[in-house]
């Protein structure tokens, strides 16, 4: 008689459902650099936004510092724009996975050498000693957002800073270094450090007309797995990963993460369409670690079925015992897209008005309510 899988009971986070805030700093061409939190007004309102998450009883959150602010002149830090996001989230009672790098880094750095990577490791020792001086405990941390991504973008096509091209493999192999130099120096202020290691969790299939295309979609597939596998030291364990650097997996997952080899996207109805929990559970036998969705949403009319259709999938993963730890609704609030400055229509809390009032997206806010009583019919939150 096969064994039945025991229900897995979340209890990582104060709240399984999140918000996760636009903190983006990348450089889409030389000399526009974003900042996602002005442009979305979350600098101005950071006690607006953490009250309103609370209220909302998201009290876990995603955020950013922003290193290239903090670090303006070399090895000296400014901590006046950081600050004022720690004390906040004290005030309010909320716990912030804190990101290190989301696409961005100091003007003065050269990202290909390796002092970028000695910065990095000292910014991370120095932001971890800020935090404990504040009476943080028990931190989480992302210190490189999104390896794959960052390094396709950022070294492939050229779409972001460091605007290079057929680089991408190097620039993975870098931030990894980085991601692992961070995660020490932390460990020396915080030995009880968690880390959510995020990356897009995707799937990638064999073109419907073209069976043989099937290893090479394959293989493909496979590779949104490298970053992990660096960090636990199972790939290029020259590069210094172990097993024990290995922790929570951040997974960003979108309407269209599934697409064919070739790159067309694949409809929703489409036969070769894996539910998520199927994909969840990839992850999960692969790595046995705590996943999270990292960032999830849909735009427009769509915002509310999406975060049905994944809670209920993230039930069933759940039900099969694995670990899922949470789901993190992102944009929790609305800016101009980071990619062409269109205005982001996904978000739970709209822009502020003049006098710092953000709308509330009303359908978004009735799922998200029902899917948390949902959860807490199961399961007893912490």
């Amino acid at each position: 008689m096969q064994d039945i899988p025991q229900r897995h009971q979340p209890r990582l986070f104060r709240s399984f459902f999140q918000g996760s805030f636009p903190c983006s700093t990348a450089c889409r061409s030389e000399g526009k650099r974003l900042d996602m939190v002005i442009s979305s007004g979350h600098d101005m309102l950071l006690d607006h936004d953490y009250a309103a998450l609370k209220a909302l009883r998201l009290l876990s959150a995603r955020d950013g510092a922003r290193w290239h602010l903090i670090e303006q002149v070399p090895n000296q830090y400014d901590w006046s724009s950081f600050l004022p996001m720690v004390q906040a989230a004290q005030r309010h009672g909320l716990q912030i996975i804190w990101e290190l790098a989301h696409f961005g880094y100091p003007d003065h750095l050269n990202i290909w050498k390796n002092s970028f990577v000695d910065h990095f490791s000292r910014f991370a020792g120095a932001m971890a000693q800020l935090m404990y001086d504040e009476g943080i405990r028990l931190p989480f941390f992302t210190p490189v957002n999104q390896i794959s991504f960052w390094s396709w973008a950022g070294a492939d096509v050229a779409w972001l800073n460091p605007h290079s091209a057929e680089r991408g493999r190097e620039l993975k192999r870098q931030l990894v270094r980085a991601s692992l130099a961070a995660i020490h120096a932390i460990r020396e202020v915080y030995p009880e450090a968690r880390f959510v290691l995020t990356d897009p969790l995707v799937q990638i299939a064999a073109e419907p007309d073209n069976p043989d295309s099937k290893p090479h979609a394959d293989a493909q597939h496979q590779a949104q797995f490298e970053a992990w596998d660096m960090l636990a030291g199972i790939q290029a364990p020259e590069l210094g990963g172990s097993l024990d650097c290995l922790d929570i997996l951040g997974l960003n997952y979108y309407p269209d993460n599934h697409w064919f080899f070739a790159g067309a996207p694949m409809p929703v109805d489409h036969p070769a369409r894996l539910p998520l929990h199927q994909l969840l559970a990839q992850y999960w036998q692969r790595y046995q670690r705590p996943l999270l969705l990292a960032e999830t949403g849909a735009e427009g009319d769509a915002r509310a079925p999406w975060l049905r259709q994944v809670s209920e999938e993230v039930t069933l993963a759940l039900n099969q015992g694995i670990a899922v730890e949470g789901i993190s609704v992102y944009p929790v609030v609305e800016y101009p897209m980071w990619a062409d400055d269109r205005r982001s229509p996904g978000a739970l809390l709209g822009l502020g008005d003049p006098n710092g009032n953000r709308t509330l997206h009303e359908a978004l806010a009735l799922e998200l309510r029902s899917q948390q009583i949902k959860l807490q019919s199961r399961y007893q939150e912490v």
